[in-house]
């Protein structure tokens, strides 16, 4: 079994490539899956590539294949990105803290020259 951080690096490993974030997007506008010919349809690499980033996202988790006969339907697996997003949850704290406050001082300045143009 893997460890639940092993689990979430390779799940952050594969979100890394924009590639693999386009093959997850089309996945998820596909409700019953597509196969791998239509998920590399769209891009510039060779399907060898497309393959290899398939591989990538699986031994991650973020997705499943079933074969039926020739042809290999690639679905969505919505677990490591539950558990990515409520690691990411217990941060947002520091985050929107952050954010208020560089808003707070956006709009201080912004006062502050809309005054000096006065």
């Amino acid at each position: 079994m893997v460890k639940y951080s092993e689990r979430l690096d390779l799940t952050f490993a594969a979100l890394a490539d924009p590639t693999r974030r386009a093959i997850l997007a089309r996945l998820e506008r596909a409700e019953a899956g597509a196969s791998i010919t239509d998920l590399a349809a769209p891009f510039e690499i060779k399907l060898p590539a497309v393959m290899k980033h398939l591989d990538v996202l699986n031994d991650a988790g973020l997705i499943t294949r079933t074969k039926a006969g020739r042809t290999v339907t690639v679905r969505l697996s919505p677990e490591p990105m539950r558990a990515a997003t409520e690691w990411l949850h217990r941060y947002e704290r520091f985050w929107s803290a952050s954010l208020d406050r560089l808003a707070a001082y956006a709009e201080r300045r912004e006062t502050e020259a809309r005054k000096k143009r006065r």
